[in-house]
């Protein structure tokens, strides 16, 4: 139908839209795939979690801060409660890995007084939130579940991405 209609356009004949005849070859079953073309996959969307106080739902990110040197970054960790928007840590190092992001976590939960239950970690995915420190911390400090979420599962932005890509950097040694 993508190439029948405007053909026929051409020559100056309407038959039907587009989706017309889709829909017709539909009901008939007349639409199939072909070759190696595969049926769409459906995408199963995780659970949402929606905190009703402080300190149960923190969501986290990292971002690249510039350098005096151009080509050399710093890598600003910070961890956001999502229900009051409070920056509960934050830390700024010269190189990213999972372990700095697994102690940040340690030392925001211990700052907050946060008990062994009831936290649940949000972050995008970013190889240090799938890190294999990042996952094994996450059990020890007894993190609930860490929500990792692929960046095409989301239609909206993290709070903390938003905070970032709104200008966020210009706060922060800009």
């Amino acid at each position: 139908p993508s190439r029948i209609v405007p053909r026929l356009a051409d020559t100056g004949v309407y038959i039907a839209s587009e989706s017309s005849f889709y829909r017709v070859l539909k009901e008939v079953d007349q639409l199939h795939r072909r070759g190696r073309a595969r049926t769409p996959r459906a995408v199963i969307k995780p659970k949402g979690y929606k905190a009703q106080a402080p300190n149960q739902v923190w969501s986290w990110d990292i971002t690249y801060l510039a350098s005096a040197v151009r080509g050399s970054f710093y890598y600003l960790y910070m961890v956001e409660d999502i229900y009051s928007r409070k920056i509960v840590c934050w830390e700024v190092r010269e190189r990213e890995s999972a372990e700095h992001a697994s102690e940040l976590i340690r030392k925001g939960r211990l700052a907050e007084g946060i008990r062994r239950e009831g936290l649940i970690l949000h972050s995008d995915n970013g190889s240090p939130m799938r890190g294999a420190t990042m996952l094994a911390r996450a059990t020890q400090i007894a993190v609930i579940r860490q929500i990792v979420f692929k960046h095409w599962l989301l239609r909206r932005k993290m709070p903390i991405q938003a905070f970032f890509e709104g200008g966020g950097n210009a706060f922060i040694g800009r």
